[in-house]
């Protein structure tokens, strides 16, 4: 059925004048038709947004910018997206988490298309022939090329930044070119992400990030602030910007798991401290963590998920029962525990469908897609040795060693094998 703007007015009891106010601001969300003599006509969803949008003016008293905010264009409610027709750019999609990623979307969610990122000409080559052209398309390009990356993502919808300088003693050698990447390349993600017309951007953060005390750590933090700080410089219906972040994952390049396997070649491995725990997490909880964010994300938030924590000895046991034990003392930059929330993220943190959620600490934001959310308790701090969850040795072997077993974590944030 199609209303007349007078017949609008009564049913949602404001004058016409307000109605071609709120029609004029909130042209993306009210689209009645119009007639052959250009009279409008609205249809029973527009009368619905316009409720919607007096509740939020008059109701909720947020001013005309807060609501577009909340009813900002891509906002998905029930935690739920179209992935069917989602473009996605996807930086560092040459690395572990990036190929993992593109695995289990084509599998699972069939987006329009994946835009692979990446400076690696070789390890593009390498994925086209693992994934073939289907559905994902390669772009050659250096994050910190701005200019570069506003032309790729031209009519994309959801970007995923994961692409950054990650090893620890590379960014204290190379401390510049940490700043290069993961500082200054976040600010090219957002700044190309606004001119494009992005509807999401959800970038890959860290446990270093946290408190941090290398090079490493410092770049993601500021990056995790520039990123959701992002947010202040999109319009009210321009792309939102948050973060996941985690601990270190099973089986990724770099990690300390392909060392020891390395290592025990010869009989041998290297620890640097035998009390070193970390919070360690698979790539298929990597991406689903990240999915999940796409989904409910509003701006701002960081989202970590639950995950266990392992002792540098359990992992050692698992990995190379057999092998001696040398102690080489704590590398410069490197933390004895991991840390994923501290006591002042505690305090805008809340426990939701899984996982834990910062959010952001803004005036006009609100909890829309957080409603049935628990608030963590006062004082709590997410730490590797003080997790109530742990991963064993028969656990890792399990997940290394037995490629048709997975597991995840459950909603109680227990460590369940599939």
């Amino acid at each position: 059925m199609k209303y007349r703007i007078q017949e609008i007015s009564q049913i949602v009891d404001v004058s016409v004048s307000t109605i071609r106010h709120w029609q004029k601001e909130f042209s993306d969300f009210i689209k009645p038709e119009k007639t052959k003599g250009g009279q409008r006509r609205y249809s029973d969803e527009d009368i619905s947004m316009l409720c919607r949008i007096k509740d939020l003016l008059y109701a909720n008293n947020n001013s005309i910018p807060e609501a577009k905010i909340l009813l900002r264009k891509g906002h998905v409610d029930n935690g739920k997206i179209d992935w069917g027709n989602q473009s996605i750019l996807l930086t560092g999609g040459t690395g572990s988490f990036g190929k993992h990623f593109c695995e289990i979307m084509i599998k699972k969610y069939h987006p329009k298309v994946i835009r692979i990122f990446s400076r690696d000409e070789l390890k593009q080559l390498e994925m086209r022939q693992k994934f073939g052209d289907a559905g994902l398309r390669y772009f050659i390009g250096d994050i910190r090329d701005a200019d570069r990356l506003r032309r790729a993502m031209e009519g994309v919808d959801i970007v995923v930044h994961a692409a950054a300088l990650k090893q620890v003693p590379a960014c204290e050698y190379n401390p510049l070119e940490a700043v290069k990447t993961n500082i200054n390349g976040a600010q090219n993600i957002i700044d190309a992400a606004i001119d494009a017309k992005v509807k999401k951007v959800i970038a890959l953060s860290t446990d270093k990030a946290v408190n941090p005390v290398n090079i490493y750590g410092a770049t993601k933090l500021c990056a995790e602030k520039i990123i959701t700080q992002g947010n202040a410089y999109s319009k009210p219906q321009g792309p939102r910007f948050s973060c996941v972040r985690y601990g270190n994952v099973i089986g990724s390049r770099g990690s300390v798991i392909p060392l020891f396997m390395n290592q025990k070649k010869n009989r041998k491995i290297t620890i640097t401290n035998e009390q070193m725990t970390r919070f360690w997490i698979t790539l298929d909880q990597a991406v689903e963590l990240v999915v999940q964010a796409l989904s409910h994300m509003q701006g701002g938030e960081i989202f970590i998920p639950k995950i266990p924590s392992m002792k540098i000895m359990d992992l050692a046991k698992a990995i190379a029962p057999e092998c001696e034990i040398e102690f080489i003392g704590i590398r410069p930059g490197e933390k004895l525990h991991e840390i994923l929330t501290t006591t002042e993220d505690g305090r805008n943190t809340i426990m939701f469908d899984g996982m834990y959620i910062t959010l952001p600490n803004y005036s006009w934001w609100k909890r829309e897609n957080y409603k049935n959310a628990q608030k963590v308790p006062e004082g709590f701090v997410y730490t590797s040795n003080s997790n109530d969850q742990w991963l064993s040795s028969e656990d890792l072997n399990e997940i290394i060693y037995n490629s048709s077993n997975s597991f995840n974590i459950d909603r109680r944030g227990s460590y369940i094998k599939n």
